[in-house]
């Protein structure tokens, strides 16, 4: 009896959780089960209660579980067995305790979180976590509420992954985020009987002043490019106004042929003013001649 009365599961925190440690708290529980005189006494009182009421105690001894849960039963505060369900299971009055617990896949939104970067800028991360229960024994046993706890882990990690990292880095490598808190966030909330099946960082709020800043330097990047690109263009026409130079210079009667050709196009567009020039070989025929 007393044995009994001293007995409790033995602490398990997420660090030092390991598979078979749980598996080894299970089996010690379930090992020299022994309810003690009082608990049999309360076992047998409760047995002679259903009989004395049948049918009517089936409306307290019958109990249903849906296909998505399982349920933890305790008896005299122990736990007997492993999980019951999905099904019909039956518990006896007074002596026998049950709760359920939901194994479908649970989403929550982890808060936003002011995080200071590697590089010294405060940015506000929110992020979206699914996780389910994959021992509904642990996660009753070992932790007073998995989902609530799961939640501030998750908020913990975000802070703590996320501080590791550059703005850069945060706004770029998204997908290695999201796994490097899975990671971090399933190793801590295995020891729950808690499974993180998906992390992702839904958005990143930088500050105003900081956007107008990234929007300046954006704008100042583009200029500097246009500035490049039409110096380029530039170069470019010079060279080919040069090789056009050199095949004029070959041919004299070609640089008669582009001056009418210009005289073409100044006409075309109906302007009242026509500007002809005047070749440079008669200016230099006429310097020439006045030497002379």
């Amino acid at each position: 009896m007393n044995r009994a009365r001293n007995y409790h599961y033995p602490p398990i925190t997420p660090a030092s959780f390991s598979r078979s440690s749980i598996i080894r708290s299970h089996a010690d529980s379930h090992e020299d089960y022994n309810l003690g005189l009082c608990g049999y006494i309360l076992l047998m009182l409760s047995y002679a209660l259903i009989c004395l009421t049948f049918p009517f105690s089936l409306t307290v001894c019958l109990k249903v579980v849906q296909e998505y849960e399982r349920a933890v039963m305790f008896r005299l505060g122990r736990i007997l067995g492993g999980a019951k369900g999905p099904g019909l299971f039956i518990i006896v009055p007074c002596v026998d305790a049950y709760t359920k617990v939901d194994l479908r896949t649970v989403t929550f939104d982890v808060p936003p979180q002011e995080i200071l970067t590697k590089d010294s800028v405060t940015v506000a991360v929110d992020a979206v976590v699914y996780f389910r229960v994959f021992d509904p024994v642990i996660s009753i046993t070992n932790v007073e509420d998995a989902p609530k706890s799961t939640q501030l882990l998750a908020a913990t990690s975000l802070r703590n992954v996320l501080g590791t990292k550059s703005l850069q880095e945060i706004l770029s490598d998204r997908e290695s985020i999201a796994q490097t808190m899975q990671a971090a966030l399933d190793e801590g909330t295995e020891g729950w009987g808690v499974r993180v099946e998906r992390v992702e960082v839904k958005d990143v709020r930088l500050p105003v002043q900081l956007q107008r800043a990234m929007a300046a330097e954006a704008e100042a990047a583009r200029e500097a490019r246009a500035k490049v690109i039409a110096a380029e263009g530039e170069q470019k026409a010079s060279r080919a106004l040069k090789d056009a130079a050199d095949v004029i210079m070959q041919s004299p009667t070609a640089l008669q042929l582009r001056y009418l050709q210009t005289l073409t196009t100044i006409a075309s567009e109906k302007n009242s003013t026509i500007v002809f020039p005047i070749p440079i070989e008669l200016m230099q025929a006429a310097i020439t001649t006045y030497h002379s």
